[in-house]
């Protein structure tokens, strides 16, 4: 799935295409993209005509598409990118791919923008906007996402705390996209590979310094990404543009089986992790030894 510089890339090439336009007809090609809007297709295609695109948004690994006021009020268009999910601008005279399943047509007569998803597991749906923790609209089915490490906004600390509160390993931690948005399997791989932290530290026994260390690597990380157009491991993510990103080749532990770290030459190591998987360095990021949470809260509580 998309992770915040995919999802950022994405939403750039979005609001260079597709901002102040005019949408005149929408065409559901496949019901499953959108499902999610349970009203069904001819309802998302009938509150769509007549709009306009006023803004391209996203919070953490979440993207939509800010709606000028309907009758219905201030609402929005959610994208769930999901494995295979695609925003592409073209000509109309462009041959339909394969898996189009939604096509949006405007009154400017320009290129169109559609939804193309092979494993039909994303989708697009329309919301309003409601208040959303941490401030700010958002569509309301992602109200509760927590801002991510590259909002202005984003307070370290705050999140520091809130990875320190929870009773997990930090991993689990780190993909919790109610106590910081934006990183998934990839980034916090690297993240916990750049900061010398093993996925299943115990986040009670985190020191302050350390669920820094943390969230400034993945902030570093995404934002290398960001600047390599994202990570593209297959032909599945793509730019507006259908361009792939290139930062798989910088990839310093994700999908780096037997290859030598390259901090200090040890092989990299796959563990299972959540029907996924996790890559570390045995030497760099040590496996925590088993301590007592009594032990383990104390001494946190020193940090």
């Amino acid at each position: 799935m998309p992770e915040l510089p995919e999802v950022e890339v994405v939403r750039r090439g979005l609001a260079g295409h597709v901002l102040d336009r005019r949408i005149t007809g929408v065409e559901v090609a496949h019901p499953r993209a959108v499902r999610r809007h349970v009203e069904g297709g001819a309802d998302f295609a009938a509150r769509l005509t007549g709009r306009t695109i006023t803004g391209a948004r996203r919070r953490g690994k979440y993207l939509w598409l800010d709606l000028d006021g309907g009758a219905a009020g201030d609402d929005a268009v959610l994208a769930h990118l999901g494995m295979s999910g695609q925003m592409l601008v073209a000509d109309a005279a462009h041959p339909d791919e394969k898996h189009l399943r939604i096509r949006f047509r405007f009154a400017d007569d320009g290129p169109e923008l559609r939804f193309v998803d092979q494993r039909t597991f994303g989708g697009l749906s329309v919301h309003p906007l409601v208040p959303a923790v941490g401030g700010g609209l958002l569509p309301g089915p992602v109200a509760h996402i927590a801002r991510d490490p590259m909002d202005p906004l984003f307070d370290l600390d705050v999140a520091v705390a809130a990875i320190r509160r929870r009773r997990t390993e930090l991993k689990r931690a780190l993909l919790d996209q109610t106590v910081v948005s934006g990183i998934g399997n990839i980034y916090a791989d690297e993240a916990l590979w750049r900061a010398r932290l093993h996925s299943l530290r115990p986040t009670e026994a985190l020191t302050r310094a350390q669920g820094r260390a943390v969230l400034e690597a993945a902030t570093e990380v995404m934002a290398e990404a960001l600047r390599a157009g994202g990570t593209s491991f297959d032909a599945l993510y793509v730019n507006v543009n259908g361009a792939s990103g290139y930062f798989d080749r910088s990839l310093d532990a994700y999908g780096r089986t037997d290859q030598p770290c390259r901090r200090c030459g040890t092989p990299i190591r796959r563990d299972a992790f959540m029907n996924r998987s996790s890559f570390s360095c045995p030497r760099c990021q040590p496996r925590p030894r088993r301590r007592s949470t009594a032990r383990a809260v104390t001494a946190s509580r020193a940090s």
